[in-house]
């Protein structure tokens, strides 16, 4: 969503992350996607519980956050790798919020949503600008990683709240967050509305379009769903990753100063 400077003397360095492009917002909803599914295969399908499959995302999420700060160069398939982390945990988080601490979607969206706004605040607040043009030091990322976590993790459960509580179901829901994108998209093309406020509205609310679309594959019939196995979702979409990074090369965001 975000424009970078076309001049080149103003670009001193390049980012650690993508452009942002529409080949970044395919990718991103099928990672949010592979999200849903992923996660739902080891708290679910491997019975290990929301607790257990927050654990195991949270390693992993933290490995790949460490990995992409100590990185010198943009990695695709590491930055990637550090998104799907961040969603992975945040279905098991949000599920385990929602169900296991009894506090159900709206409280568990309610609570996300502070988190969120307050590391928003807090990274504003720290270095001036939540842009992620501005990503180019230890810090903001840090700040970059932490407030995606939460977005993930609210978008997981503004889903299921819009799929069941709401009473929309799967189908229902993915209208809902695509036609609020499709507005998010026209305020970028026709209004002068902040970049970086709608760059950060989109990456919300492609998270609960990705709940809602991996619920559809993998839930049974009888609830809406198409019953695919958790597995076989993750790894097509897993797969479906793999061909779009690799065919749809993206470039690092540079840096403006």
């Amino acid at each position: 969503m975000d424009t970078w400077p076309t001049n080149p003397s103003t670009h001193k360095a390049l980012a650690k992350v993508p452009e942002v492009t529409l080949a970044f917002w395919l990718i991103k909803i099928a990672a949010t996607t592979l999200g849903e599914t992923g996660g739902d295969a080891v708290s679910m399908s491997m019975n290990l519980g929301y607790l257990v499959g927050t654990a195991i995302f949270a390693a992993i999420f933290l490995a790949a956050v460490t990995a992409q700060i100590k990185a010198k160069a943009f990695h695709p398939f590491l930055y990637w790798t550090t998104i799907i982390a961040t969603t992975t945990v945040g279905t098991t988080l949000a599920d385990f919020a929602d169900r296991s601490l009894g506090i159900g979607y709206a409280g568990g969206s309610s609570l996300l949503l502070a988190l969120l706004l307050g590391s928003l605040w807090l990274w504003h607040r720290s270095l001036g600008s939540v842009s992620v043009d501005t990503v180019i030091s230890p810090k903001a990322e840090a700040f970059y990683w932490v407030t995606i976590m939460f977005s993930q993790t609210l978008g997981t459960a503004l889903g299921d709240w819009t799929a069941d509580t709401a009473g929309l179901g799967y189908t229902g829901a993915a209208l809902v967050f695509a036609g609020l994108l499709a507005l998010v998209v026209a305020a970028y093309f026709w209004t002068r509305i902040s970049r970086t406020a709608l760059f950060w509205a989109a990456f919300i609310l492609t998270r609960p379009l990705g709940a809602v679309v991996g619920d559809f594959l993998d839930k049974p019939l009888s609830a809406g769903g198409l019953a695919w196995s958790r597995y076989s979702a993750s790894a097509a979409l897993l797969a479906f990753m793999a061909a779009a990074i690799v065919l749809l090369r993206q470039r690092a965001a540079r840096q403006a100063h």
